[in-house]
């Protein structure tokens, strides 16, 4: 079953007194909790095609749906609610407040977006136990490694147990083994918690781990590994027959 759905998305910007395409026509359908790695060169349109699909930016012209609803429908009270309630978002850049202890920064969305129908106890505790945040929780960012402040962020990513987790170049910042350890346990919350996990990443030997590998190249999408392995995908082919 398909818990996103995004279809023709167009998003263009003026830059100057020209027209900028950033997102041509890209379709995309992830089912509930696959592992969907989009890789591209800068400036091709993966960022800008997750967003879209995360509610942070609005296409100019398509639909991106999660668990059926149409989010390009919604007023922006209503997105802000529906991101809180169904959605998380990891980014490469941590954006912990420096004042604020790990605990206190993974627990702000529980104050912005008040869920009843869970105890939020109980899952900090297995949040933190999944991400070995244990002996940080009373630290401040200043306090904490590279890898360790990427933890926080995605332990604060989960806090509202979102049934998508949108994570933008999550390890773009940190070194080889931090990398590493980063996605290992997003991987492990994945299996755990049972997000769908949706990552934009430059980094091939990441992708490899995802179930599918989509290609953005000039802002268009297509894929490059599914479940029947490689598509050795040439952009100079027909962009039509090649095009998800």
């Amino acid at each position: 079953m398909a818990i996103l759905s995004a279809e023709n998305i167009i998003k263009q910007y003026r830059q100057y007194d020209s027209v900028v395409t950033a997102v041509n026509r890209a379709d995309l359908k992830v089912e509930e909790g696959e592992f969907i790695a989009i890789i591209g060169t800068s400036g091709s349109g993966k960022s800008t095609l997750l967003h879209i699909c995360g509610g942070l930016d609005s296409p100019n012209s398509g639909s991106v749906k999660i668990r059926g609803t149409d989010i390009t429908k919604l007023s922006p009270d209503e997105l802000s609610r529906f991101r809180g309630l169904y959605t998380g978002f990891v980014f490469q850049k941590h954006n912990l407040i420096p004042q604020f202890t790990a605990l206190e920064n993974i627990m702000i969305p529980t104050i912005m977006c008040n869920k009843n129908d869970f105890s939020f106890e109980e899952h900090l505790r297995k949040i933190i136990q999944a991400l070995d945040l244990g002996d940080r929780l009373h630290h401040l960012p200043s306090e904490l490694s590279g890898g360790q402040q990427q933890r926080v962020a995605i332990a604060r990513a989960l806090i509202n147990r979102p049934q998508v987790l949108f994570a933008d170049e999550p390890t773009g910042n940190l070194d080889r083994d931090n990398a590493n350890e980063v996605l290992e346990l997003m991987l492990r919350t994945r299996d755990t918690m049972g997000q769908t996990l949706i990552m934009v990443t430059h980094d091939m030997s990441i992708a490899e781990r995802a179930d599918k590998i989509y290609k953005m190249d000039n802002g268009h999408l297509f894929c490059f590994k599914d479940k029947f392995g490689y598509r050795r995908v040439s952009f100079e082919d027909d962009a039509e027959k090649m095009r998800i």
